[in-house]
C-alpha cells in the first residue's frame, strides 16, 4: 500500500532458507549460531568485507526518514528496563532521525548523539506506525527487524517494499522471515549480485 506520506519499506539480511539470525542469540553472539564468531557473524560480513561492492544499498539502509525496530533488534535487555541499555550503535547510532522501539515495558524517550532519539512504545506496531509517520512527513518509514517484527508488519498488510540481502548460506533454525504471515504476491522491482550477497526488492501486491 503506497501512501502520499512516502513508503514503509524494510530492510533485511537473511540466509538462503529464510533467517535473519540462528539459535542461542545472546548479547555475545546477538545474531546466535550462524557459523561466524561474535560481532563478525556470517550473516551480515558482506557490509564489512566488501563495502566496495554495495555502497548504494548500504547507504540505503539509513536513508528513511524514521525507523521501527523490535526490541530484540534494539538489545539483549528482557523484561523491565533494570538496565540503561542503548542500543548496539554506541553513542551515535547510524539513523540520525527518530527510532520507535517495540516493547510492553514503558520508557521515557533516549536521545542520542547525531540526531537519533530512541522512543519506546507500548501500544503496538500500529501505533508505532502512526508515530513514525508523523515524525517521517513525506520520507520513508523502514521497519529494521528482526523478522518477527517485519512479519507482523508483513501480516497486518502494512508494508510497501521488502528489500532483502540474501547471504549464501543456510541456518536451518532461528528467527525466520514469513512465519505466521498469510500467503502475499510481490511485483520484483530490482535484483542485484554481488560476490557474497544477492539484493533483491519486492513491492508489496497484496
Amino acid at each position: 500500500m503506497t501512501n502520499r506520506m512516502g513508503m514503509v519499506t524494510c530492510e533485511l539480511t537473511i540466509s538462503a532458507d529464510g533467517y535473519s539470525a540462528g539459535l542461542n542469540q545472546t548479547e555475545e553472539r546477538p545474531f546466535g549460531d550462524d557459523g561466524g564468531d561474535g560481532w563478525g557473524n556470517k550473516l551480515h560480513a558482506w557490509m564489512a568485507e566488501t563495502p566496495e561492492e554495495n555502497p548504494a544499498e548500504v547507504d540505503r539502509m539509513t536513508a528513511a526518514k524514521a525507523f521501527i525496530m523490535g526490541r530484540n533488534m534494539f538489545g539483549p535487555v528482557r523484561g523491565e528496563w533494570d538496565r540503561q541499555w542503548n542500543g548496539w550503535w554506541g553513542d551515535d547510532p547510524p539513523f540520525h532521525v527518530p527510532v520507535f522501539v517495540l516493547t510492553h515495558h514503558a520508557r521515557g524517550p533516549q536521545p542520542m548523539d547525531g540526531g537519533t532519539t530512541y522512543f519506546f512504545v507500548t501500544d503496538g506496531i500500529e501505533s508505532a506506525l502512526t508515530r513514525a509517520r508523523e515524525a517521517a512527513g513525506d520520507g520513508d518509514v523502514s521497519i529494521q527487524g528482526g523478522a518477527t517484527t517485519i512479519n507482523q508488519y508483513l501480516a497486518a498488510g502494512l508494508i510497501d517494499e521488502l528489500r532483502l540481502h540474501i547471504v549464501p548460506l543456510t541456518l536451518a533454525a532461528g528467527s525466520r522471515l514469513f512465519d505466521g504471515v498469510p500467503a502475499l504476491k510481490f511485483e520484483q522491482v530490482r535484483s542485484r549480485a554481488a560476490s557474497s550477497v544477492t539484493h533483491v526488492t519486492y513491492r508489496v501486491l497484496s
